[in-house]
């Protein structure tokens, strides 16, 4: 959706009511013809008044006089605002139907694994959108999910695409890596640091080629897993922390040519049952994967080459060690590995992403100091210029503006109309 016109017209026919919605109209960037050519069709209405309640700076002047029928004798006007990728809102549902997927269908390991492989196509050395892979809901189609390391996954994509045909405002790519990171929080592990607005692409021309995803037994593993994770801009620790999502999950000899067809601890399931699992509690994340692949006491639990390199790998080794030695240290470096995974090559809607907790992605809480935004040559933050600015798109207006001044410029103005409006209901 693309920004328009945002007028005010007719709120109120008083004199000084209608200098209240001049000064008020200071606030939106509009063209000089924008005043009189307002237009509310029936298709845009709902949507546009959704996307201007969030806004705090004009849902009070402008809402609640256009629900009490202020607006009742303008038949052609319309409101458009800036919309993300994905919707917020249909965000949030859809990670409680993911949630409720999970607990049902204990498909946990294959969500991670999706999530994993629509991010895991990234190449850092390629400047260009799409043909840089990444996290793009590319593997929605069937030229992709025929690459042989994808076998499975569309077991995956039949899952979720109930819930991509509830919730349209979602992005394939923004839902794969939502469920993948949900069935990581919910299998008992870390929370993900985690920002969405991915953009799809729109063809299958625009799938990767095959071979940019890992091999579980090339001839040089360590050096294998270098070449991948390293093509992607992650680092030793970072593919020792990802590799212990291992921990969750089995591998089936019908699809990647490893493990056996059952063990003791998948013959039953939950889910389908078989498969060889790298670990015995294979629906639970933990830091077992590192403690069993270390002492390799037990023949029914899977060790591919790639795992085995892990501590045979000198780098690789003070990172497996730790993470054996220490769960919290594992969690927090994988939520933060899992996070770089899964925004690599993405392109996102808005630029920043956004975040389903309500703060900017992937930011702390900024602490706020008065004189650290009054004047002088003081920048602002960046995620204090991101808070300004998502606030000006989303009823229109220019990220090049100058935000500080334009910022509390229209504070006064507000203040300026909450007062004159105060008067006249007191007379």
């Amino acid at each position: 959706m693309t920004v328009d016109h945002l007028a005010m017209a007719s709120l109120t026919t008083t004199t000084a009511a209608a200098a209240a919605a001049t000064s008020a109209s200071r606030l939106l960037p509009s063209s000089s013809s924008s005043i009189s050519r307002l237009s509310l069709s029936s298709s845009s209405s709902s949507s546009s008044l959704k996307c201007l309640r969030s806004s705090p700076l004009v849902s009070h002047l402008f809402l609640q006089q256009a629900q009490r029928g202020g607006l009742r004798h303008v038949t052609k006007t319309r409101f458009s605002t800036k919309c993300y990728a994905s919707d917020p809102t249909q965000l949030k549902s859809a990670r409680e139907d993911i949630k409720e997927l999970l607990s049902t269908k204990f498909c946990h390991p294959i969500m991670v694994r999706l999530g994993w492989h629509d991010a895991g196509t990234y190449n850092k050395d390629i400047e260009e959108w799409p043909q840089r892979g990444g996290a793009n809901g590319s593997l929605k189609f069937e030229v992709e999910l025929k690459h042989g390391a994808n076998a499975g996954l569309v077991n995956a994509l039949k899952l979720l695409q109930p819930i991509k045909d509830k919730y349209s405002g979602v992005t394939y790519a923004d839902l794969f890596q939502l469920a993948s990171a949900t069935a990581i929080e919910e299998a008992g592990g870390p929370k993900i640091p985690m920002k969405y607005g991915r953009v799809d692409v729109t063809g299958p021309e625009q799938c990767p080629e095959e071979g940019r995803l890992p091999d579980a037994g090339p001839p040089s593993p360590a050096q294998h897993l270098r070449d991948v994770f390293y093509r992607m801009g992650l680092n030793d620790k970072e593919i020792v922390a990802l590799s212990g999502a291992h921990t969750l999950g089995r591998s089936r000899p019908e699809r990647s040519g490893w493990g056996k067809p059952e063990t003791k601890y998948t013959k039953d399931g939950p889910g389908a049952p078989g498969g060889q699992s790298w670990t015995a509690q294979w629906l639970k994340f933990d830091n077992s994967y590192f403690k069993d692949i270390k002492e390799r006491k037990d023949a029914e639990l899977l060790v591919l080459p790639t795992d085995a390199a892990l501590f045979e790998d000198p780098s690789f080794k003070v990172y497996a060690e730790k993470y054996a030695a220490d769960q919290e240290a594992f969690f927090k470096d994988y939520a933060e590995a899992h996070a770089k995974l899964s925004n690599g090559g993405a392109k996102f809607d808005p630029p920043e992403g956004f975040s389903l907790d309500g703060s900017p992605a992937g930011a702390t809480p900024e602490k706020f100091v008065a004189a650290k935004y009054s004047s002088g040559k003081s920048e602002l933050s960046d995620s204090m210029r991101q808070k300004i600015r998502a606030e000006y798109e989303s009823f229109g207006g220019s990220p090049d503006k100058p935000l500080p001044t334009n910022y509390f410029l229209n504070i006064m103005i507000v203040v300026g109309v909450l007062a004159i409006l105060s008067y006249l209901a007191g007379n």
